[in-house]
């Protein structure tokens, strides 16, 4: 083996094992999400909500595996050709220079992510069985085909002189981590779903004015927040998909750097917001404040600057305080975890403000309105995709089966009547 073909051998490998590596720290979000999601409900549903986390990724990594992964990489223009287990039909036509089993797994676990937050928006009235059911439409069909349109190589990052995108904005729509792909396709079904399930009893009187139903552990939501902090420095840098180069490196290092900047910013401007406009600095949007400025960045981590970064969390960590108020009081839709708003309003913010903050043809640096009008479009359609298909999955789904539990289990807990157990026992 001559020494080319050995450096050859050695930069895959250690793409490869980054590739690994962030997957890794991608899939321990998954118990993040569960212990905000817990932390942020009552204690007679807590065991629900682990349950459900864990359904996530046990039901969807089975079917993104077997018909998912084809549907968002393979060869198609709406939509990829199945491959239906067989990866070499994909892993021939993706042909990036790594193991197809890797990128398979790396993608699963954002698949898994974006699953995950509708279950927060929905909780402590829904039923398991329906949640079976959505959960599975999600990972094989919403996901994929909106993920097709963008990183499976579709119409919507299509940068190619004669691509649809091209020739009307002049710019491909640019998500490098997710803002759009992952966080606002889940937020968006989950505003949607909790829409359709109604609020959870006792949260609005009579005359409609929304009541504070309190979670029932702020540790465990910390805790949580801290894993996805954590996590997010593989969901954000691993989407580089190589660390073999000098280049490589230094935009790993750029987007971690800009991923913390913005976490800290939202969490800074939510503290300080909540303290003014309630009178207390609220921990509870304070971690959410951090999420918003995760999420926030998450599309443009890689082309904005550190300050750009900064200017980003402060953004979206103010748009979620609004957001949360304006869901809650305005459309009276019950999100006891504020999904809608930390995921589906700051992941669309967050796409759109690429179009200001990049460097490399942002408004703000002296570049054209492309890349913004492209921005906004592409996240109108990706929203709207998720939003429409959501619609008509829980309209379906409650019209024939019934999305919402009794009342009497819904007061006396799902834990008990979905699962025969309770997580606390005294």
């Amino acid at each position: 083996m001559s020494t080319t073909d050995r450096l050859n051998e050695l930069s895959v490998g250690l793409n490869t094992v980054w590739m690994l590596l962030a997957a890794m720290l991608v899939f321990f979000m998954q118990p993040g999400f569960a212990l905000v999601e817990a932390g942020f409900t009552r204690m007679k549903n807590t065991a629900n909500i682990l349950m459900k986390n864990l359904v996530d990724f046990m039901f969807g990594a089975l079917l993104f595996w077997s018909v998912g992964f084809g549907l968002m990489f393979g060869l198609g223009d709406f939509v990829g050709m199945p491959h239906f287990m067989n990866l070499d039909v994909v892993g021939n036509h993706i042909n990036n220079g790594l193991p197809i089993e890797g990128f398979l797994i790396f993608q699963t676990v954002f698949c898994a992510t974006s699953a995950t937050i509708v279950s927060g928006a929905m909780a402590e009235r829904t039923k398991f069985s329906m949640y079976l059911v959505y959960t599975l439409f999600i990972s094989v069909l919403i996901y994929p085909i909106s993920g097709h349109w963008t990183w499976g190589g579709g119409w919507l990052m299509n940068g190619s002189s004669d691509s649809w995108m091209m020739k009307v904005f002049g710019s491909a729509s640019h998500d490098f981590a997710g803002s759009m792909v992952v966080h606002s396709v889940g937020g968006w079904i989950a505003l949607v779903g909790a829409a359709i399930l109604g609020p959870r009893i006792g949260k609005y009187g009579k005359d409609g004015v929304s009541k504070a139903i309190p979670g029932h552990s702020l540790t465990l939501a910390c805790l949580g927040v801290f894993i996805l902090w954590f996590g997010w420095f593989g969901f954000n840098p691993g989407s580089q998909l190589a660390a073999a180069t000098g280049a490589d490196q230094k935009i790993i290092s750029l987007v971690f750097l800009n991923t913390n900047l913005s976490a800290c910013a939202g969490g800074v401007m939510a503290l300080f917001m909540s303290w003014m406009r309630y009178g207390k600095p609220s921990l509870s949007l304070t971690l959410n404040g951090i999420l918003a400025g995760l999420v926030g960045v998450t599309a443009g981590c890689d082309v904005v600057s550190p300050l750009g970064a900064l200017l980003i969390g402060l953004i979206c960590g103010a748009a979620m305080i609004y957001a949360v108020d304006f869901i809650d009081r305005k459309l009276k839709i019950d999100d006891p975890v504020g999904a809608a708003s930390v995921h589906g309003v700051c992941g669309t913010l967050g796409t759109v403000l690429v179009g200001l903050f990049a460097v490399d043809g942002g408004v703000l640096y002296g570049g054209s309105w492309n890349l913004l009008t492209a921005q906004v479009f592409a996240s109108l359609v990706v929203g709207g995709w998720a939003a429409l298909m959501g619609y008509f999955l829980f309209k379906v789904l409650d019209k024939i089966f019934g999305l919402r539990v009794a009342g009497r289990i819904e007061e006396e807990g799902l834990d008990i009547y979905e699962h025969g157990e309770s997580a606390y026992n005294r």
